[in-house]
């Protein structure tokens, strides 16, 4: 158990809590395109989350060969991660059976893609919830180094 909040502000949970955030900006992104039929939308916001979301899968390599963590947080980048690349594969393949577009204006982000992105939220938005509840839960087992 830990005894104060010094003990539970590590640059591991500071990660992971900044990862559920990451999951809320996903979240939002994805209600937006479902808003704007998955055109892009022409909002800052929308830019900035894009660009946070892409950035953090660097963040998540970083993380995954960098930090030392324990085994249950593991598995945020490691999450992360495969969520980006597969993305990218789906997108991608997505993208082709309709037909690439001439310019970035008439992209249309897929409906499927956009329902794999806000799923992947929600689990990886409660899987970062788990991960900062573990040092406070009865299963000794979550808080292995």
């Amino acid at each position: 158990m830990l005894s104060s909040i010094s003990d539970w502000l590590t640059s591991q949970n500071i990660y992971v809590a900044l990862s559920a955030i990451i999951a809320v900006l996903i979240w939002c992104e994805a209600e937006m395109l479902k808003k704007t039929e998955g055109k892009l939308p022409e909002s800052k916001f929308f830019h900035i989350s894009s660009v946070l979301d892409t950035g953090w899968f660097f963040v998540s390599l970083w993380v995954l060969f960098t930090l030392k963590v324990q085994a249950l947080a593991l598995a945020v980048p490691v999450a992360y991660a495969i969520y980006t690349v597969f993305g990218w594969i789906y997108g991608t393949r997505l993208l082709r059976r309709k037909g690439l577009p001439d310019s970035p204006e008439d992209l249309v982000v897929p409906m499927r893609y956009v329902a794999y992105s806000q799923s992947f939220s929600l689990i990886f938005f409660s899987l970062c919830l788990l991960v900062l509840a573990a040092p406070w839960l009865p299963i000794e087992q979550l808080n292995v180094t």
